[in-house]
């Protein structure tokens, strides 16, 4: 048998292993399935397979790409609804009286906000179209219409319910530093929660988004009084903004590369290695290869927070020299 037979075989029979999980609710809907470093940890096979085996389960339908957390057991497609049977005409003929479905009637705002979110979190913003929602909703696609103008007043409204549940302290802490890092953490959980919220937001054409304001009130507070001009103030909040939104936005580049490889982040520096490995070797790069031996765990949490802390030393130098 050849080498790439074997390797056929060898991922056909880790895909119905872990078919049969899923299907007997060892897996169930939502549950993370192995990465690909895992399968090739827990039945010895090369990175390749292991990347056969995911994408056939997701070909299958059986598992999902999921933005911050991996890929998981997806949830069973919804069975289509029988289909309508006209009523009989009423005695003497009269047409029988037509109701609007019970999806119609129940059709709200919050509900097609809430819809268009889900999708977006799952499968990016890309995946979000009017089409998309209403059968989500199982409506028809122009009874959307009533409550929203277009996308671009869909994704407003998404914005908005992002950031509705924020609340920041009554009685903020005491220093600038530690408000500028509870604001930060509180922005950065937002944008880990909604992947694709950092890209929909601009910077140089900002959106009116009444829900996000708080954050930027609370930065300009804890800034305002301090000696610096308005202008420095409100440019020491956008260099904030923006470090935070322009870290975040790797969350959804990650999210799409893994649903379009099969690969997560530890799995695709796993098949780097042999080329990094090849260029370190000529000698041209010491102090990284001496770097490089030692490890490195990639986290972009860890990231943001070192980020973060370095940001807030150098806004420390601005107000000390402004004093």
């Amino acid at each position: 048998m050849s080498m790439e037979n074997e390797g056929a075989t060898r991922s056909s029979r880790i895909v119905g292993e872990l078919r049969q999980r899923i299907e007997a609710g060892a897996l169930a809907p939502g549950d993370r399935v192995p990465s690909t470093r895992e399968i090739t940890r827990e039945w010895g096979v090369a990175m390749a397979t292991a990347t056969k085996v995911l994408t056939e389960l997701r070909r299958e339908g059986l598992v999902r790409a999921v933005p911050g957390v991996g890929t998981v057991v997806a949830t069973p497609a919804v069975q289509a609804a029988p289909a309508a049977v006209t009523p009989a005409p009423a005695p003497g003929g009269a047409p029988p009286p037509t109701r609007r479905s019970a999806p119609d009637q129940a059709l709200t705002l919050d509900r097609i906000v809430a819809a268009a979110i889900a999708v977006a979190d799952a499968e990016g913003m890309d995946a979000v179209s009017m089409r998309r929602v209403a059968t989500d909703l199982g409506v028809a696609t122009m009874s959307l219409y009533r409550h929203v103008a277009d996308k671009d007043d869909l994704l407003m409204r998404m914005m908005e319910a992002a950031f509705a549940p924020w609340s920041f302290p009554a009685d903020p802490p005491e220093g600038w530093r530690e408000r500028l890092t509870l604001a930060a953490g509180m922005l950065w959980d937002v944008y880990r929660g909604h992947p694709w919220l950092a890209s929909a937001m601009s910077l140089t054409r900002p959106q009116v988004v009444a829900s996000a304001m708080p954050f930027t009130e609370w930065v300009l507070a804890a800034l305002d009084g301090r000696g610096l001009d308005f202008g420095t103030v409100f440019t020491t909040h956008l260099t904030l903004f923006n470090y935070i939104r322009g870290t975040a936005v790797n969350v959804e580049l990650e999210a799409e590369a893994e649903a379009v490889s099969g690969l997560d982040n530890d799995s695709y520096m796993d098949t780097q290695e042999q080329a990094m490995n090849e260029i370190l070797a000529t000698g041209r790069f010491p102090t990284l290869a001496r770097l490089a031996a030692t490890g490195y765990d990639f986290d972009l949490d860890y990231l943001f927070e070192f980020g973060l802390q370095r940001l807030l030393d150098g806004i420390a130098v601005l107000l000390d020299s402004a004093r």
